[in-house]
C-alpha cells in the first residue's frame, strides 16, 4: 500500500507540476499556467479537481498525457461556489479533443445541476485536428450546454491566449467575455488563412485583439491589462450577481440610500439640453460608494450599462451619455443595451435607466444597417423585462428614443423625472420648423417669429409636467433626492411579480 501510494503521489506531482520546458515557454509568452490561473481567482485552497487523470486513450489519433490539456473542476470565490475549467496552453497548445471536450461538458452539465456560475479560462490552440470530426463533436457539446445554461446560470468567458476557430463561439455565447490585451486573440479564422483567401495582410491583434473586440465587434465586454486584474475583476463581476435565475444577488448591509441626498447631482448636469456632460459622474451619485462595473466600456459609448448596488442591492444600469454623440441611440448602443437589459432580466436584477436622449442618430448609413431593426431588440427587451424597473428623465427625451428608453407606456414600473425635462415627439426648435414652416417661410422676420412660436409649444406641449399630469411622470423630483427617490422605489417594488404569457417563446428581432 505504501508502494502505491508514493506512486499515486509521484504520478499527482508530475501531473500537476507539469513539464519544465513547457511552463518556462508559457511564463516566456507572457501567460501564467492554467493552474497558476486558478490560484488568482479561486479562494486559496478551495478548488476541486474532475478527472485529473482523463486522457486521450492513445488510438495514434492524439497525446496521451493527463489532463488531455484542460484542467476543470469547481471552488469557491467569497465563500460562492463557482465551476470552472481553464484550458492548458503546455499541452498540445491547450487543443481540445474528445477527452479535453468531455471534461468541459462535465463541468457545465455540474453547474447548472448545483446552480452555480461557470467561468471559462480560454487559452488554446483550437480543434486538435488529429481527432478529426470527434473534436467538432466536442465542440458541438459544449455549445450545445451553453445554450440551454442560457439564463439558468451566469457564464463567464475569460480569453487569455488564443481562441480560434469553432472555439470562438464559447465566449460569443457566454454572458461576459473578458480579454487580456496583448495575448488575447479571438478570431474564426488566423491571419494565415486571411492572407490566402483574401490577400490581406494582419496581424493577430489587428485582426482579433483585445482592442478590436472591445471597441468594434462588441464581443469584449472587459478589457483588463494583465492576467492578475482580469482575474480580480472577475471576481467582483460574480460578486454583483446571483448564483443562477432562482437566488438572489448577494446582498450587502444597506446604507440608509432611502434618505440621502446628494447636492453634486444639481451640478453636474446642465440645465441647457444641447450642454454636454459625464452620465458616469450621476451614475456615481446614484449606486452605493460609487462604484460600478461599467460592461461594454468602449463599445457604443453613447449609452452606458454597468452593475451596481443601490442601499446593498444589485442593480443594472443603463443611460444616455451626452458627452459620445449627445447620447443618440444608434444601432450599435441600441444592441449593448438590448443584451444587457436582458441579462438583468433573466436574473431577477432590478433595472435602473437614466434618460437624457435626443433621438436615434438619423443617416443613411444608419437606416441601411439596421436601425429599425437593432431599435427593437432594446424596446423588445425592455417590453419583455419583468423584473422592477426605474426611470428618471434627467433632461430631454425625444421621439422614439424616449419610447424605447424604458418609458411608461413600454412597462417601466415608476418614472421620475428633474424639473428641466422635456419629454416631446422633437425639440421645440425641430417641431415649430416642421409644424410652421409656411408661416416661417412668408414671414417679414422668420427669426422673431420663429422665437415666438418656439416658447408657445415649450410652454404649451414640453414643459415638466406636461407628461407628469397625464400619468406618465410618477413624481417630479429634486436632482438631489435622486438617489434616495431610487431606493425607495427600488424597494417598493422589491416582491414585484409578473407571470409571463403560455408561450414557447417570442421571436426577438435578431
Amino acid at each position: 500500500m505504501r508502494a502505491a501510494m508514493r506512486e499515486r503521489e509521484e504520478l499527482r506531482e508530475r501531473i500537476v507540476t507539469g513539464r519544465p520546458d513547457a511552463v518556462d515557454r508559457q511564463h516566456r509568452l507572457g501567460k501564467r499556467t492554467a493552474r497558476e490561473r486558478l490560484e488568482l481567482l479561486l479562494d486559496p485552497g478551495t478548488f476541486v479537481e474532475v478527472d485529473l487523470y482523463r486522457r486521450h486513450p492513445g488510438t495514434g489519433s492524439g497525446p496521451t498525457q493527463h489532463t488531455d490539456g484542460v484542467v476543470a473542476g469547481g471552488g469557491m470565490i467569497d465563500g460562492r461556489t463557482v465551476f470552472v475549467y481553464a484550458q492548458d496552453f503546455t499541452i498540445s497548445g491547450g487543443s481540445l479533443g474528445s477527452a479535453h471536450a468531455a471534461k468541459i461538458h462535465k463541468v457545465l452539465d455540474l453547474a447548472v445541476e448545483t446552480g452555480a456560475p461557470v467561468i471559462a479560462l480560454n487559452d488554446s490552440g483550437g480543434a486538435r485536428i488529429q481527432e478529426g470530426v470527434m473534436a467538432l463533436d466536442g465542440y458541438g457539446g459544449i455549445f450545445r450546454r451553453q445554450v440551454a445554461a442560457s439564463g439558468v446560470i451566469p457564464q463567464i468567458s475569460v480569453v487569455l491566449g488564443p481562441c480560434a476557430g469553432g472555439a470562438a463561439y464559447s465566449p460569443a455565447l457566454a454572458d461576459f467575455t473578458f480579454m487580456v490585451r496583448g495575448t488575447a486573440q479571438l478570431y474564426l479564422t488566423g491571419p494565415d488563412v486571411v492572407r490566402a483567401v483574401t490577400g490581406e495582410q494582419v496581424s493577430h491583434a489587428e485582426l482579433g485583439g483585445a482592442e478590436v473586440h472591445s471597441a468594434r465587434s462588441g464581443l469584449a465586454s472587459f478589457v483588463a491589462e494583465d492576467e492578475e486584474s482580469c482575474l480580480a475583476d472577475v471576481r467582483y463581476l460574480v460578486s454583483l450577481l446571483p448564483d443562477n435565475n432562482l437566488d438572489p444577488a448577494p446582498v450587502y448591509p444597506a446604507g440608509g440610500a432611502g434618505a440621502d441626498r446628494r447636492p453634486a447631482l444639481a451640478e453636474i448636469v446642465p440645465a441647457e439640453p444641447n450642454k454636454p456632460y459625464d452620465m458616469r459622474e450621476v451614475i456615481a451619485e446614484v449606486v452605493d460608494d460609487g462604484e460600478f462595473l461599467e460592461v461594454h466600456e468602449h463599445w457604443a459609448p453613447n449609452v452606458l450599462c454597468a452593475l451596481a448596488r443601490v442601499d446593498g442591492q444589485s442593480v443594472g444600469v443603463v443611460g444616455n451619455q451626452p458627452l459620445v454623440l449627445a447620447g443618440v441611440l444608434d444601432t450599435a448602443a441600441s444592441q449593448k443595451a438590448a443584451r444587457f437589459v436582458r441579462f438583468c432580466d433573466a436574473f431577477g436584477i432590478p433595472l435602473v435607466t437614466l434618460v437624457d436622449v435626443p433621438g436615434f442618430l438619423p443617416g443613411t448609413e444608419q437606416e441601411h444597417t439596421g436601425a429599425i431593426r437593432h431599435g427593437a431588440k432594446l424596446l423588445y427587451a425592455y417590453c419583455e423585462a419583468s423584473v422592477p424597473r426605474v426611470q428618471v428623465i434627467l433632461r430631454k427625451a425625444y421621439g422614439g428614443a424616449y419610447i424605447v428608453m424604458d418609458s411608461r407606456s413600454i412597462g417601466c414600473d415608476l418614472s421620475l423625472a428633474w424639473p428641466t425635462n422635456e419629454i416631446a415627439v422633437m425639440g421645440a426648435e425641430g417641431a415649430v420648423n416642421v409644424i410652421h414652416r409656411r408661416e416661417l417661410a412668408a414671414a417679414a422676420d422668420p427669426d422673431r417669429l420663429r422665437a415666438r412660436l418656439v416658447a408657445e409649444y415649450s410652454a404649451e406641449l414640453a414643459h415638466p409636467y406636461f407628461a407628469a399630469e397625464r400619468g406618465l411622470v410618477d413624481d417630479v423630483i429634486d436632482p438631489v433626492d435622486t438617489r434616495g427617490a431610487i431606493a425607495r422605489g427600488l424597494e417598493l417594488l422589491r416582491r414585484k411579480r409578473r407571470s409571463a404569457p403560455q408561450r414557447k417563446h417570442g421571436n426577438v428581432p435578431l
